[in-house]
């Protein structure tokens, strides 16, 4: 580990600068040296060691580096090695990821703009990866009370996932795609299972949820679908759920 943590270090100082970005050369030495924390991450016999190493801390201002082109593949590759150390649902694992700062910086990344100028699909994964790990985190009790414990905690997040759902370019077409919005659902969904925050909700959710802004979305992915209207019955809307029953009579 002593040497993961030299590497680390190392580069900080090139990814935090606003003038210059990192060499390519910099960029593959640390991309390969995550990978290989990625593979620890998936071992249960390694996973916990990983943790008590507490290196996971020192991949965190990876998440915070201004965005370019090399710092942002870097930082899909540590957005993955969050989501291995998700994979199995390990208590131990959420615990520790919910006392660091993981959901603040996935949800700094899921609210960051998007530059539309670039590959969108590219643009859009670390967004996807970032709102895959919040909602992992959600799901565990843990996770939910964490964030429904403090008011400005839950408004900041449904903030979050309204700014995802309602997002448009400089053309004001909307820019959510399919997998992030997929996510965002999900994670109103679980936001819904808590009594406290669930009647807030109704009055949170984005228009584009209510309306025929993803239609098209909606009308290739019958799970999509199935979640939306799920969510939207769960916040009490009568739309929702005659569609639901009408559906159930079929």
């Amino acid at each position: 580990m002593p040497i993961f943590l030299q590497e680390l270090v190392a580069i900080y100082p090139l990814i935090n600068s606003k003038d210059q970005m990192m060499g390519k050369r910099d960029a593959h030495r640390v991309s390969n040296m995550i990978t290989l924390i990625h593979t620890i991450a998936l071992h249960d016999g390694s996973r916990k060691q990983l943790l008590d190493s507490q290196i996971c801390l020192f991949l965190y201002p990876l998440l915070r580096a201004p965005p370019n082109e090399r710092n942002d593949v870097i930082r899909l590759t540590v957005l993955g090695v969050i989501g291995a150390l998700l994979r199995y649902d390990d208590q131990q694992v959420i615990s520790y990821l919910l006392n660091s700062e993981m959901f603040p910086l996935c949800l700094d990344i899921m609210e960051a703009p998007m530059d539309t100028s670039s590959n969108e699909q590219q643009n859009d994964l670390p967004k996807v990866l970032a709102a895959y790990v919040v909602h992992k985190l959600l799901t565990s009790e843990h996770g939910l009370a964490y964030a429904c414990h403090h008011p400005d905690r839950f408004t900041a997040i449904a903030k979050v996932l309204h700014t995802c759902v309602s997002r448009k370019d400089a053309k004001g077409k909307h820019i959510c795609s399919s997998r992030l919005l997929r996510h965002t659902i999900r994670c109103y969904l679980r936001l819904a299972d808590n009594p406290q925050v669930s009647p807030l909700l109704p009055s949170m959710l984005p228009e584009e949820l209510k309306n025929s802004t993803f239609k098209e979305f909606l009308e290739s992915d019958a799970a999509l679908k199935n979640s939306l209207l799920q969510l939207l019955v769960k916040v009490g809307d009568m739309g929702a759920r005659r569609i639901v029953e009408s559906e159930r009579a079929k």
